[in-house]
């Protein structure tokens, strides 16, 4: 069998981890992570034009290494060919192997903020789309574009989500090459005051997905003439018809 898999930049070292490991032939196109900024309409017509360089000649499904990702999925068309995503929320459940483990996590830790290498190595929070866009979105950049006292109160603004967390946890999922994304990790979390946990990840769901394991409980597939529809419910996402 040989798929495309579209995948998020943030899930680079995990997804390429899980390819190696695949019996099948993957092509691979990886997306910014600054799409997450952009909002759920606008990262599906990046994912859309992505999912359609499938061709169908070549390729018996394209592989989503995302999860829902704030609607991002949310409408994506399977024109040509089969789509196959996992059925999570964000990232954080497929590093965690599951969105059941994923919601038991968040339930009993309250303001709990995460990080893993691909976010610490490959963008973090505005910061990259504000390069893309040629927008610096620091303290000084803001003051200089727009005045002190207008300059402070969007940096404030921009920083408020801050407020709301109490601890940094770090997934581990054992492809690290040495301990400095979690010394990064631990540094932010001393800045901010919030608490530090290590956790160990999962790469159970990037091995399924490349490997064509799809079961129905953590994988949707949409046959082409489908979309995939956030389903607002424990399933998290579904098929609908086009037309």
């Amino acid at each position: 069998m040989r798929c495309l898999l579209v995948g998020c930049e943030v899930l680079l070292r995990e997804l390429a981890d899980a390819i190696a490991r695949s019996p099948h032939t993957i092509d691979v196109e990886f997306l910014p992570k600054g799409l997450h900024d952009l909002g759920g309409a606008r990262m599906r017509q990046a994912l859309q034009t992505a999912v359609d360089h499938a061709d169908p000649a070549r390729h018996e499904a394209v592989l989503m290494g995302y999860a829902l990702c704030g609607n991002g999925l949310h409408g994506l068309e399977a024109r040509r060919v089969t789509l196959v995503a996992p059925r999570a929320h964000d990232c954080i459940a497929l590093l965690m192997g599951s969105r059941r483990r994923y919601d038991a996590y968040f339930h009993t830790h309250e303001g709990v903020y995460f990080r893993s290498t691909g976010w610490l190595e490959r963008g973090r929070d505005i910061e990259q789309l504000a390069r893309d866009a040629g927008t610096d979105f620091t303290l000084a950049g803001l003051i200089a574009k727009y005045g002190d006292d207008n300059g402070r109160y969007l940096y404030d603004e921009l920083r408020r989500y801050e407020r709301s967390y109490r601890q940094l946890t770090f997934i581990e999922t054992g492809l690290e090459s040495d301990g400095r994304f979690e010394q990064q990790a631990r540094a932010e979390a001393a800045e901010k005051n919030w608490q530090f946990e290590k956790i160990c990840g999962d790469l159970s769901l990037f091995r399924k997905l490349v490997s064509g394991d799809w079961d129905a409980a953590d994988f949707l597939v949409v046959a082409p003439g489908g979309r995939i529809v956030a389903s607002y419910d424990d399933s998290i996402i579904k098929a609908e018809r086009l037309g």
